[in-house]
């Protein structure tokens, strides 16, 4: 009697092995087009918002949030509690900001939606989100009525922003570097887009991102930049 072996033989592993290797770069290339495609979106967002409030500037001659005479332009049936700015041209609020009562900082999307500059309904001061699920929102400096600088080069005064800038939160660190490196300079701490790491409350910080972008793609960062 003999004993036979079975198994697979030198071609069939190579054919499993070929197949390994498509699937495993189908997934690598489905990735990295999620990847191209958050970074997109993410500069786009910036480029809309950019272009809706100086459009809004330009028509109305006052800022979105701030703007004193919003309530008359439009009145309830739009802005169903005469939500309208105190006109001293600054947008006070921070950029996350819920609840009541509405800081500027949210009314600007209510006033934005009511001149139809972006989507959505002028009832909601809801923030859009972004393609990673985060926040984008607007802040004036600190968020305060006298702004003070946030997001500051080093922790060094003078260094950081005061005036009013988009914020998108809970992006992953190469889709902000990548961000950051086509809207301005790639370094996190300089420049007019500055960056932190997203936490849970997310407070706009006093200082930026001191280190270079991280790559691992699970790191969430939030970046902020100037308009």
């Amino acid at each position: 009697m003999q004993t036979r072996h079975s198994g697979f033989t030198l071609v069939e592993i190579a054919i499993v092995l070929v197949i390994i290797g498509l699937l495993l770069g189908g997934v690598l290339k489905g990735q990295e087009m999620i990847t191209q495609g958050r970074i997109k979106n993410a500069i786009i967002d910036f480029s809309g918002i950019t272009a809706a409030y100086y459009a809004y500037l330009d028509r109305y001659r006052a800022l979105p949030g701030d703007d004193s005479q919003a309530a008359t332009r439009w009145g309830t049936s739009i802005l169903p509690g005469g939500e309208k700015g105190d006109g001293n041209g600054v947008i006070t609020g921070l950029y996350n900001a819920t609840g009541t009562p509405l800081a500027e900082s949210q009314i600007f999307w209510m006033h934005l939606r009511a001149a139809g500059l972006v989507t959505g309904s002028a009832a909601s001061p809801k923030q859009p989100i972004n393609s990673a699920g985060g926040i984008i929102g607007v802040q004036t400096g600190d968020g305060s009525a006298s702004p003070t600088e946030v997001l500051t080069t080093d922790s060094l005064a003078g260094t950081g922003i005061s005036r009013l800038m988009i914020c998108s939160s809970g992006l992953a660190d190469r889709v902000a570097a990548a961000v950051d490196a086509q809207l301005d300079d790639g370094i996190p701490k300089t420049g007019s887009l500055r960056a932190q790491k997203t936490k849970s409350l997310d407070t706009i910080e006093s200082a930026a991102y001191a280190q270079p972008y991280s790559d691992t793609g699970s790191t969430p960062f939030t970046i902020c930049k100037t308009l």
